[in-house]
């Protein structure tokens, strides 16, 4: 609506819907994690869970409206049908830009529950930011390290059990967690630094899926492969967005089983592990291919040669 205005206006406009929209979500959220941690009767913490997975929806969906106002977007998503908002997801994502959340949580907020991160305890203590997380039910991990399991192996599998215990609210409330199994925003020369087989991706990390199934496989309906790209952007995608520039985005979602880890083999088996790892190498190049389409499709600037080595080893 508002994309005929000069790039540097959208962008002071956008910023400043942005930040009023996230503020007042999250200290809403905050506010009722507050209420959350001082009432601890279960079934008022499930029903305030619910009002702040509720509040998070507004927030996205508020998100979409700033997008329609200062940017005209064409969306090419397929992969939608058959999601449900009642089930459980496990999601992995390729990873371009701090706009991807936004992103993902617009587009699926109907479809799926509103999603949810593995965060790192020390994340719990941060002022606002761990109060909102722990008011959403975001369930944090205490990773123990290599050094620390070498000084006391008791340790061993305390984290996996933490876990699994953190998420037992999940059993009763729908629940959808992304993975972002890169690690890290792709960049050209991260791809570059990492000697990654792929064009359009980093060398995923097996480790972190691995844990979250082996925690809570079980309770999984399925996981979702999403594959994201902004065509027309240079690579600064949140700026760009924000200054009007960019007028597509393109989703694609598949739907698979959830694998089986057996988290006793996988933690202690090398060729278990190394096995899991090819299966996730199969999907990322499938994935760096479906990039490649997408982009030839709409004659990006982004294309690589074909003659690119993308073999994964």
């Amino acid at each position: 609506m508002l994309n005929f205005l000069p790039g540097p206006i959208l962008f002071l406009l956008s910023s400043l819907l942005l930040v009023i929209n996230t503020v007042l979500w999250s200290s809403l959220i905050c506010i009722g994690g507050l209420i959350k941690l001082l009432i601890p009767i279960s079934g008022f913490r499930k029903a305030s869970t619910i009002i702040m997975n509720r509040c998070m929806w507004s927030w996205a969906s508020v998100n979409g409206g700033i997008l329609f106002l200062i940017a005209k977007i064409e969306w090419d998503i397929e992969g939608l049908e058959g999601l449900k908002k009642e089930g459980w997801y496990l999601l992995i994502s390729n990873h371009l830009s701090g706009f991807d959340i936004a992103v993902l949580t617009y587009v699926l907020r109907n479809n799926i529950p509103m999603l949810k991160f593995f965060l790192k305890k020390e994340l719990l203590y941060v002022p606002f930011l761990g109060l909102g997380c722990w008011a959403l039910d975001m369930p944090f991990m205490n990773r123990t390290s290599a050094a620390q399991l070498k000084k006391n192996p008791k340790l061993k599998g305390k984290d996996l059990e933490t876990t699994r215990r953190s998420c037992e609210k999940f059993k009763s409330i729908p629940t959808s967690i992304i993975n972002y199994v890169e690690g890290s925003r792709f960049t050209p020369e991260k791809r570059a630094r990492q000697h990654s087989p792929y064009r359009y991706l980093l060398r995923p990390k097996a480790g972190g899926i691995a844990f979250t199934i082996s925690a809570m496989g079980e309770q999984f309906t399925n996981l979702l492969n999403i594959t994201l790209v902004y065509p027309d952007s240079a690579g600064n995608t949140l700026s760009e967005v924000m200054h009007g520039t960019v007028k597509r985005i393109v989703i694609r979602i598949e739907t698979l089983p959830v694998p089986q880890v057996d988290d006793v083999k996988y933690f202690n088996d090398a060729e278990t592990r190394a096995q899991f790892q090819r299966w996730l190498n199969g999907i990322w190049q499938q994935k760096d291919e479906q990039i490649h389409q997408v982009l030839l499709k709409y004659n990006s600037t982004q294309v690589i040669d074909d003659a690119v080595e993308t073999k994964v080893s």
